[in-house]
């Protein structure tokens, strides 16, 4: 019998007028029983185990470890081996008792800022963690009148076209505000000056030694710490009189950083903060110009402890908010000549260990205070003056 063919239209045929054969179905596919389709499923492993064979099969390509420095670890790093210890000094036959003369090459110049190896920077680096940025220097006209006798800047704007300026600073003291002392700036009155340098190599000139140049061409980077100690203070009922030559002990300098948890490493700038710039911004005009005929100012312990204390830490540097990081003038001293345990001789003359002072700390410890971390990345650039007494420091505390 013939098979019946029923033909449809689709719209677009019917308005042509032809007729469309209607599709036959597909078949529907045969479906593999349950017990043979187990069987093949075991017989040909999937992509995935196939691939998971592979890996297991081929040689483990082993990864190089990577050295990963903890940014806080619970103890402070060991004190290099290389560097002696205070009752080891000194090194170098002839040289002072406690003197570092030779320690880092009898020809050196840069003193403990030699600590700063680039392995330090690097570990350094790991303290950033919120880009917060501090800039150190007071403005190179606080305070005014200047200390110490220096004279007053004079700054000068000159026009050299309608559209152009230029300006110049005269009669300008480099440490007349923030400063860091070259090494060249104190010696010791009878037993000279850091690394046994004569004082005809130092002129103050060109070719000059000691000269704060040295530090200008190399840089200073690596960690700083902050001694909070005016915030300390506080918190045990204490405040420090700012116009007059107070002393922090020693003890309470320890004090201070025990409280703050904070960790020491070799090759640390020390800031130490006792609230000075804060106190003189606020002083009367006339307070002001009666510090400038006298300086008092109040600062940590000069003595021969402080000293071996500050050299066993091997610290790179050491800066202050105030002007000269020690009490001055030296308690119970009428001569600074009588005076052997001044830091100043100890630190630059004897270690070669950089002095700041007027450093603005104010910003930096209410941020420490705020997150409760006192470390800090830290750079400096000095002016590069050839055999220059002192600069501004140009430092930068980075959060």
């Amino acid at each position: 019998m013939a098979k019946t063919i029923t033909k449809t239209r689709s719209p677009k045929s019917a308005a042509r007028g032809r007729t469309v054969a209607k599709p036959k179905p597909k078949p529907k596919p045969k479906l593999m029983p349950k017990t043979k389709a187990k069987a093949l499923k075991k017989a040909v492993p999937s992509r995935t185990a196939r691939a998971s064979a592979k890996a297991r099969a081929a040689p483990r390509r082993l990864r190089r470890p990577i050295k990963v420095e903890s940014a806080t670890p619970a103890e402070a790093r060991p004190i290099p081996a290389d560097v002696p210890s205070y009752d080891q000094l000194p090194i170098r036959e002839g040289a002072p008792a406690g003197a570092a003369w030779g320690v880092f090459g009898d020809d050196d110049q840069l003193g403990t800022i030699n600590l700063l190896t680039p392995e330090r920077v690097i570990q350094a680096a790991d303290f950033v963690h919120s880009g917060r940025v501090f800039a150190l220097n007071l403005p190179i006209d606080i305070p005014d009148p200047p200390l110490f006798k220096r004279g007053k800047h004079r700054h000068e704007i000159k026009q050299l076209a309608g559209y152009i300026l230029d300006d110049y600073l005269d009669n300008f003291y480099p440490q007349a505000s923030s400063q860091w002392d070259a090494l060249s700036h104190v010696k010791h009155p009878r037993l000279g000056a850091y690394n046994g340098i004569a004082d005809s190599d130092i002129t103050g000139y060109g070719g000059s030694k000691l000269g704060i140049d040295n530090l200008a061409r190399r840089g200073i980077a690596g960690r700083g710490i902050l001694a909070d100690v005016a915030r300390y203070y506080e918190r045990q009922g204490k405040q420090l009189d700012c116009a007059t030559n107070d002393v922090v002990p020693l003890e309470d300098l320890l004090a201070t950083l025990e409280a703050q948890g904070t960790k020491m490493w070799p090759g640390d700038v020390l800031l130490v903060r006792v609230g000075w710039t804060k106190a003189y911004r606020a002083m009367s005009e006339e307070q002001k110009s009666e510090l400038a005929r006298e300086t008092k100012s109040p600062g940590i312990e000069g003595s021969q402890r402080t000293a071996r204390w500050l050299w066993e830490q091997h610290f790179a540097a050491v800066a202050s908010d105030s002007p000269g990081l020690e009490a001055i003038p030296p308690p119970n001293v009428s001569d600074f000549m009588e005076a052997n345990d001044l830091l100043h001789f100890h630190m630059l003359s004897f270690f070669g260990m950089p002095i700041g002072e007027m450093w603005n700390l104010e910003e930096l410890a209410d941020d420490c205070a705020n997150d409760n971390r006192y470390e800090f990345f830290f750079t400096s650039a000095p002016l590069n003056i050839p055999g220059g007494i002192g600069s501004p420091p140009n430092a930068l505390a980075i959060k």
